[in-house]
């Protein structure tokens, strides 16, 4: 019991000489913002709205609670760029000395047409904003409080804390590209973000100087459609460096139209996928979209060689996003009401929704 305690504590001290562990979903590609400040805005719609909750490692003492929501906006330049601002807010929380960091983390960006046959935009986008890091002591046990190996929470403790918190300022920024070709009717993105590079000092100690290090992500995604109703194949991953580690994640997530209506583009949808974090973790995915509005579903099988602690049990993953339309900006000009006429009589019967996308 003592060593277990002993771990947790060690764990909050653990952050002022070891570098920090950013906060990172398994179903990352629906956190965008996090992922890349350049991936704000690039979505059909003018307003996307994103809520999702980690919950993992329940069968060990340091389990973790994340939460994160963001808002994005975006508004056409012209005919040939647009730009977006979105606001993107994070917690986490880990074990009994709720050790956690939240942050509030505006971005912006802006997004230019390169070519319009390929529909090829390049993004550049920054995001910054405060964090706060945080610790718990009255949640910790000490080894002064135990007593021919009894603990007692009335003993004292020569443990003491000048300082439980602490703010910085945290800043990134990210590129990408994004397009689609017409014969293999495939649409791509392709991206580069640097964060912590204004190299913030995360201690809660005044007396130690430590730095976050900066990580450095490549990312990139490429969806085939794979029928006229709109089903699609997708392959999504990152590449993750910061300081002397480095991380992949990455899978493959197919979608299955259900029913499509007029005047939504994607009425409903079911998705299936699996992704995998290196040495770390198989994720099964599923997703289902209605109207505007989807739910996704994951749940990390731990691999890594925390798995016997935590009896392969790793994290439940909820996400759930809404999409849509602002008349105020002309949103739906992209979209064009295509006809099905009866060659015979030259009637007109059913109609398409299809959309320029223009927009992103």
């Amino acid at each position: 019991m003592m060593g277990r305690r002993f771990f947790l504590l060690l764990i909050i001290f653990c952050s002022t000489f070891c570098e920090a562990q950013d906060i990172n979903f398994s179903q990352y590609h629906e956190i965008p913002i996090l992922r890349n400040p350049s991936l704000t805005g690039i979505f059909n719609g003018d307003i996307r709205v994103i809520a999702g909750h980690r919950s993992q490692w329940l069968t060990v003492p340091v389990n973790y609670q994340t939460t994160a929501a963001s808002v994005e906006f975006k508004k056409p330049v012209g005919y040939s760029s647009f730009w977006s601002l979105g606001f993107q807010f994070s917690n986490d929380v880990a074990g009994d000395g709720r050790l956690g960091k939240s942050q509030f983390l505006p971005s912006f960006s802006y997004h230019q047409l390169l070519s319009e046959t390929y529909n090829l935009f390049l993004s550049a986008g920054v995001m910054g904003g405060q964090v706060t890091q945080r610790f718990d002591p009255t949640g910790l046990r000490f080894g002064d409080q135990f007593v021919d190996g009894t603990y007692s929470a009335s003993n004292p403790t020569n443990a003491s804390f000048s300082n439980t918190s602490f703010n910085y300022r945290d800043v990134a920024v990210g590129l990408s590209l994004t397009g689609e070709g017409g014969y293999f009717n495939y649409k791509y993105n392709i991206g580069a973000s640097y964060f912590h590079f204004n190299d913030p000092r995360v201690a809660f100690s005044a007396l130690n100087d430590i730095r976050l290090n900066r990580k450095f992500a490549l990312n990139g995604s490429i969806a085939f459609m794979t029928s006229d109703a709109g089903d699609r194949l997708v392959f999504n991953g990152d590449y993750l460096f910061q300081g002397g580690g480095r991380m992949f994640q990455g899978g493959i997530l197919y979608r299955k139209m259900l029913e499509v209506e007029d005047y939504h583009e994607d009425n409903q949808a079911i998705s299936l996928g699996c992704f995998y974090r290196w040495d770390d973790a198989i994720v099964p995915l599923l997703k289902y979209q209605f109207q505007n509005w989807t739910f996704g579903l994951s749940y990390d099988v731990n691999v890594s060689k925390l798995a016997r602690a935590s009896r392969t049990i790793g994290a439940f993953e909820l996400t759930l996003s809404y999409k849509g339309f602002f008349n105020i900006y002309d949103s739906r000009r992209s979209r064009t009401d295509c006809y099905v006429t009866d060659a015979e009589t030259g009637e007109r019967k059913d109609r398409v929704i299809g959309y320029r996308n223009r927009r992103r």
